[in-house]
C-alpha cells in the first residue's frame, strides 16, 4: 500500500485530492494541517490526521517517516515552505514529491504577465528544481469546482493551454502520479482545459 503525505490538508485543493485518493487508489494518507479540527472522515481506515506547521522541521520529519510520496499544496512564503520540505525529505531519505505551484511562474501564458504576483511561486518551482528529488512540480490554472476531468498538459517551455481547470481534474492527475511513481518525474507541467 503506497503512503502519501498531503501537505496543506484543509486547504480546497488538498480536500478534493484527499476524497479522489481515496476513492480510486488504496492508498493511506497522512493529513498535515495547522488545525486538525478542520477535517474528518466516516472512516479513518486508511486516513491519519497530524497537526503542525510546515515550518517545524521536527514535526514535518515526524509526519514523513514511512511515507513514500509527499504531495505539498500549500500558500503563504511557499519558498520557505518548499525549502523546509526538501530538507525534510532528505533527513527521512524520502525522494518523491508533488509540488503545486501556479501557472504563469515562466512567463508562459501568452497576453498574461504576472509579474511580483507569483514571485513566491517562481522561487519555490526554482528551490524544488534544484532539490535534487524526484520531483513533479504542477502548475495549474484558476481552480474551478467542475465535476469533471477534463484536462491537457503542457511542458515547461511551451505556452500554457487554457486559463482554468476543476480541482477534480487536478486530483486526477496526482492519482496518477501517485499510482505510477516514474509518471512526469523533474517535469514541470502546466494544467488547464483546454
Amino acid at each position: 500500500m503506497t503512503r502519501v503525505l498531503i501537505l496543506g490538508a484543509a486547504g480546497s485543493l488538498a480536500r478534493v485530492v484527499t476524497r479522489y485518493l481515496l476513492a480510486h487508489t488504496d492508498t493511506h494518507l497522512t493529513l498535515y494541517l495547522r488545525n486538525a479540527e478542520r477535517l474528518s472522515f466516516p472512516d479513518m481506515s486508511r486516513v491519519t490526521i497530524v497537526e503542525g506547521d510546515v515550518m517545524d522541521s521536527h514535526r514535518l520529519e515526524a509526519a514523513m517517516e514511512g511515507q513514500d510520496v509527499v504531495c505539498a499544496s500549500l500558500s503563504g512564503n511557499i519558498a520557505s515552505q518548499a525549502e523546509n520540505i526538501i530538507r525534510a525529505m532528505k533527513a527521512r531519505h524520502l525522494n518523491r514529491l508533488i509540488f503545486i505551484s501556479s501557472m504563469g511562474i515562466y512567463d508562459e501564458v501568452p497576453g498574461e504577465n504576472y509579474g511580483n504576483e507569483l514571485a513566491t511561486y517562481r522561487e519555490a518551482a526554482t528551490v524544488v528544481e534544484a532539490s535534487g528529488l524526484e520531483y513533479t512540480l504542477l502548475r495549474p490554472g484558476w481552480f474551478t469546482n467542475g465535476d469533471e476531468v477534463n484536462y491537457t498538459l503542457t511542458h515547461k517551455c511551451e505556452p500554457f493551454l487554457g486559463q482554468s481547470v476543476s480541482r477534480l481534474s487536478i486530483a486526477d492527475l496526482i492519482t496518477r502520479l501517485v499510482t505510477t511513481p516514474e509518471l512526469y518525474v523533474r517535469e514541470s507541467l502546466g494544467i488547464a482545459r483546454v
